[in-house]
């Protein structure tokens, strides 16, 4: 989900196995129509992960009405979100900064890795077109993989394929290779 999609997000949106999209924040905290029309969507929450997050949005919750508020129950302003949670969270982990998007760029490469169809990942995204999806996809260097991950250095070739890539990262994420670019 887009952050003005989720701080704009309504105990009524959460139900059993899904959240409903169907508003969004926009910069100046007013509450209003979503960005385009595939964004109004269903986002089905039915694996063991999806359950739980959705247990803990209803109970993070407590009252009705905005899920993500201030004290003054009004929506919550994404600067506060970074400033105040995000950002200091990220020096302690000495991780570089990003924002809020970096969630979204990060949901598209996991299902991507996983080898959710293209079109499944452009409907959870909200996307108006395959196009913007293809954007979101990119290469993750192994380097940064195998740092994050904490795990021994590899001699690599200067240059390798995409599917060499793919298997390399599949296997850092402990997921068998399927390529059969593995096997040269």
């Amino acid at each position: 989900m887009r952050v003005g999609e989720l701080l704009a997000l309504r105990t009524d949106d959460i139900g059993e196995n899904a959240i409903r999209v169907d508003k969004s924040l926009d910069r100046t905290g007013v509450i209003g129509p979503c960005k385009n029309v595939p964004a109004y969507r269903t986002v089905v929450l039915v694996d063991v992960e999806g359950q739980a997050a959705i247990k803990a949005l209803i109970q993070f919750a407590k009252k009705h009405g905005l899920v993500f508020r201030s004290k003054q129950d009004r929506p919550l302003a994404e600067t506060t979100i970074l400033t105040q949670g995000l950002h200091p969270a990220l020096k302690a982990l000495s991780l570089a900064k990003a924002g809020m998007h970096a969630f979204r760029r990060g949901c598209n490469r996991g299902w991507e890795l996983a080898r959710v169809s293209s079109a499944v990942i452009r409907q959870h995204m909200g996307h108006a077109t395959a196009d913007m999806t293809a954007l979101y996809t990119g290469e993750i260097p192994i380097e940064q993989v195998s740092k994050h991950l904490q795990l021994e250095p590899m001699e690599q070739p200067k240059q390798r394929s995409a599917a060499v890539t793919i298997c390399l990262l599949e296997r850092a994420m402990g997921i068998e290779p399927t390529s059969e670019a593995w096997e040269a």
